[in-house]
Parts: structure tokens; sequence; C-alpha cells
């Protein structure tokens, strides 16, 4: 049996999958123990048993000022900003992409401007969109759709405009026009690599997400992890990352379950 040829089972790909987490987790246990042999007081690499109890009093405690359960609240704003963001950008996307993929005249007029903010650094607007938009949620959800969206545009336009010229012609011969063309060629195969595009942006959107409730926020998973690094709380930054690092899993695997699910024939080949 060849690398390149081997196959697996279900469980042995989630038996092949946990294998490296379970050994980070264990170096990490075997690493913070070891430090905190050396110094009871550090700081840098908690012991679990720290992490459980700095948790517990944003999980289940409300917050004496506000009355919130703090971790909860967070998740939640940071959750509805994402959403936002990921929501706007895939509606642009879907309509942008399919003008500027289907039809030539619009990718040879629009094309080289959408290029030309897809290598802006969408950070580097940050402030731009502060002073814009203000403080409030519009700049950091417009963050998200600038970070994402040229990226998504781009994907989906290149995607259409590679589907076989055969089809086009097929469609027009049986006598569609432009928009039937866009519908009923262009769009049912846009969608699946839409759902796909979706899925490579939610790393960066994440990103997006986090550095802009980091500047100006006063709730979300980004503002608390700033907030309580200036007091080297560890036990509390390791728990957001691997939440936020769990959620992200957990909406790539409901994209790629829902993409498997709508678009079986787009899966076919694979594995």
């Amino acid at each position: 049996m060849r690398w390149v040829t081997a196959t697996h089972s279900r469980r042995g790909a989630l038996l092949m999958g946990a294998a490296p987490l379970l050994v980070l987790a264990i170096g990490y246990v075997i690493a913070a123990a070891a430090r905190h042999a050396e110094n009871p007081a550090d700081k840098i690499l908690p012991l679990p048993q720290a992490m459980a109890s700095a948790m517990a009093g944003l999980l289940f405690e409300p917050d004496p000022l506000s009355g919130q359960y703090l971790f909860w609240a967070d998740t939640l704003a940071s959750l509805a900003r994402l959403g936002a963001g990921l929501g706007i950008a895939t509606l642009s996307a879907l309509l942008v992409g399919l003008a500027l993929g289907a039809l030539p005249r619009v990718r040879a007029t629009f094309g080289p401007l959408v290029t030309g903010i897809a290598v802006i650094p969408p950070v580097a607007l940050l402030p731009i969109l502060f002073i814009t938009f203000g403080l409030g949620e519009t700049a950091k959800v417009a963050l998200i759709v600038i970070g994402i969206a040229p990226f998504m545009i781009r994907d989906l336009a290149g995607h259409i405009a590679a589907l076989p010229r055969e089809q086009v012609v097929k469609a027009l011969t049986l006598g569609a026009n432009s928009w039937g063309v866009v519908l009923r060629v262009a769009l049912p195969q846009a969608l699946p690599r839409l759902i796909e595009g979706l899925r490579l942006s939610l790393g960066p959107a994440w990103v997006f997400l986090i550095s802009a409730e980091a500047i100006a926020a006063d709730v979300g998973l980004g503002y608390r992890i700033f907030l309580v690094r200036r007091y080297l709380a560890m036990d509390v930054i390791i728990p957001y990352v691997a939440w936020i690092a769990l959620l992200a899993v957990a909406m790539d695997f409901a994209l790629t379950r829902s993409s498997r699910r709508l678009f079986g024939w787009a899966h076919l080949g694979a594995r």
C-alpha cells in the first residue's frame, strides 16, 4: 500500500485526527507541571485546574457591574458580528461574482477594481472605518466584509468564468438568454464553490473580528482576550482561544456537511 492511495474508515480518520490533539494536550500538561514545580506562581502556563477555576467565574457568575455572564455575552456579541459580516460578504460574493464570471463586459469593467481592493491589507483600513462609521458595530462588520468579500468574489468569478464554454453554447441553442444562462447554468455550479470560499474565509474573518474588537469594543471574545492580557491572565486567554478554535471548527464542519447534503454532485470525487 502506498501513502498516496491509502484509504481509511471514518473511525480511523477520527482517531488519526484526535491523536495530535491528545499529544499536544499531554505535552502542555507536562510542561505546565514542570514550570509550576519550579515556580508555583507561574502565570505563563496555567494548570488545567487554574483555567477551570478562572473560567467558572466567567461562565456561571454574573458580573457585578453589568449583571451579564461575561463568557456568554462575549460569545454572543462576537458571533453576531461575525454572522453579519459573513452574511453580507457571502451575498456580495454571489451577486458580484456571478456578474463578473458570467458577463465578460462586466468582468472587463469591474474586474480590475475588485483586484485592487483585494490587495489592500484590510487591517490598514481599520482607522478609516472607525473614523467613517464610528466605534459601533458597523465598523467591525465592515472590516470583516472588506477583508473577505474581495477574495470570495474573485474566487467565484474565476470558477464561473472557467466553466466549459459548451454549457453556455448549449443553453443558448436551447433558447436561453443571458439571464437564463446565469440562472440555469452558472448559479447552480456557483453555489457549492461559494460555500467552499466561505469555508476558506472563516480564518481571516475571525482575525478581522478579533482585531476590531481589540481596538474598539466593550464586549466580545477579542475584547476579553486583550483586556486580560495586561494581567498576564493566561488562565482566561488560553480557554478563550481554544473556544474560538472550537467555534471555527464547528462552523467549518457545518458548512461542509451542508454543502455535501445540498450539492452532493459537486463532491462525487471527494474522499
